[in-house]
């Protein structure tokens, strides 16, 4: 069951009208019942994982809870993120390295006592790993209480909205709300009900319509032209944006819709000034979580070293981000790509703050537009390698875009919707990032104009979406 199937559209109001129909003090459990029934709906079996990472996270978590001596509340917490990860390196990386070291050894003509095998990855175990883990660090940073309900620890880890795709969010944010006895809240499922809106509209209409384009040029990258994969090199991230930015909002609203504020996971990344900027807008909730978990110790670990401990710091976790987006040598250089762009700025931002404010450039248009410009085209340079099915095959992409041209491959219906419905995104960003608070739609004091854009909404998601592709990229992560 996922976000634009038929089966969440009647499966979520439904769940709406059990959960407010339930007292108070029992609604974490109708929501429970309703996560655990929407992963089942997906693959039963991958429910048994699901419970085991949650009965290890609340059994070491209660231990590390109930002692006061530090090396043994180490040892659980080390214990228990051994277990968590466990599963994810053997369902997402066991196979690929199976395959690697076949290779390898074929080549050498040794054999290996392991028959290469290729194993299913259970759905959103990257996201419910990293929370379980996050969760597991809190109480042992005692930032968060070990949770006493079991329940309420599971509905933590397996919430739906959350469990395929995130936002990876925190404990300190959501138990207390699981804990809560807060009332109905209008102005808030109403809320919700836009944000769902948008977010299927993002999806639906921009990522679905640039994805018919994208997915056939990326399938067979050796047929097609530079011009064509130029193109497609600068649709893709908008339709990453698209499809991950509408998968979260629909989650931020269906929670919302049930009362649960959770935390925003993009803020308009297409007009970041920079890289470091950039990551401060996009997909904020696993960034923040790299950021906290991982670059933070590794730069207390490295801070005698100074701007090198920095750039060490940066590259080790951003080298963990692109092995945990895929367990393929194109992600372990996307994330190099990331951490390197990122060092550099690092190692330049002084410069670049002196040279800004001698000749006044923080507010000139054509100088932020120019900083907009290179902050996209590097984080598009390094999709490439995302989307690509090979490293040989990025390098396919690269060679064509630099030394051949050639005619553009048109699909014109599909590419003038895609255009269009990019284009009406883009300006709601726009808006929203230059002029916020004007020239309302959605939130706008007219009801004429409020209900008017909800219609025009509506009437794009069901006339030019597209309803054949009903995963979303960050399925496979």
């Amino acid at each position: 069951m996922v976000f634009t199937s038929l089966n969440f559209l009647l499966f979520f109001p439904l769940v709406a009208v059990l959960y407010y129909l339930t007292p108070v003090k029992y609604r974490w459990l109708t929501l429970l019942a309703a996560s655990y029934f929407f992963y089942i709906n997906i693959k039963p079996v991958y429910a048994i994982l699901l419970a085991a990472v949650t009965i290890s996270t609340y059994f070491f978590t209660r231990l590390m809870d109930n002692t006061d001596n530090d090396d043994v509340k180490k040892r659980y917490m080390v214990v228990n993120i051994v277990l968590i990860l466990l599963p994810l390196f053997f369902f997402k990386y066991f196979g690929a390295l199976n395959h690697e070291v076949t290779g390898a050894l074929h080549k050498l003509h040794l054999s290996w006592p392991l028959p290469e095998i290729k194993l299913l990855l259970p759905v959103g175990i990257s996201f419910y790993t990293f929370m379980a883990i996050g969760y597991t660090i809190d109480v042992y940073n005692e930032d968060v209480a070990a949770e006493k309900n079991f329940g309420v620890l599971a509905l933590f880890i397996s919430f739906f909205p959350f469990v395929l795709s995130g936002p990876i969010e925190r404990a300190k944010n959501m138990l207390p709300q699981f804990n809560s006895t807060r009332l109905i809240d209008y102005d808030g499922i109403v809320k919700g009900f836009k944000m769902m809106l948008w977010g299927y509209f993002m999806k639906l209409v921009v990522a679905d319509r640039i994805g018919l384009y994208v997915d056939v040029v990326f399938g067979d990258v050796g047929s097609y032209s530079g011009s064509t994969l130029l193109l497609c090199s600068i649709l893709y991230p908008f339709q990453v944006y698209a499809d991950l930015g509408g998968y979260s909002l629909i989650a931020i609203g269906t929670a919302r819709v049930l009362g649960i504020d959770v935390m925003q996971n993009f803020k308009r990344p297409f007009f970041a000034v920079s890289m470091a900027d950039f990551w401060r807008r996009w997909h904020i909730s696993l960034i923040t979580w790299i950021t906290d978990y991982i670059y933070t110790p590794l730069s207390f670990v490295f801070r005698k070293r100074g701007m090198t401990g920095v750039v060490l710091s940066l590259l080790i976790a951003f080298l963990i981000s692109g092995i945990w987006h895929g367990a393929a040598l194109t992600f372990v250089a996307w994330g190099l790509l990331q951490g390197i762009f990122l060092s550099i700025e690092a190692l330049m931002s002084k410069r670049r703050k002196v040279f800004e404010m001698e000749f006044h450039l923080e507010k000139r248009w054509w100088y932020i537009l120019l900083c907009c410009l290179v902050t996209f085209m590097l984080f598009a340079i390094s999709q490439v390698f995302a989307r690509a099915s090979s490293i040989e095959n990025a390098l396919v992409v690269f060679n064509k875009m630099i030394n051949s041209g050639g005619s553009l491959y048109l699909d014109i219906t599909n590419l003038l919707y895609a255009f269009m419905s990019l284009a009406i995104l883009l300006l709601s960003d726009f808006r929203d990032e230059f002029f916020p608070g004007k020239l309302l739609a959605f939130e706008s004091s007219i009801i004429a104009i409020r209900y008017s854009a909800y219609l025009f909404v509506f009437f794009l998601v069901l006339y030019v979406g597209v309803f054949s592709g009903n995963r979303f990229i960050y399925f496979q992560f």
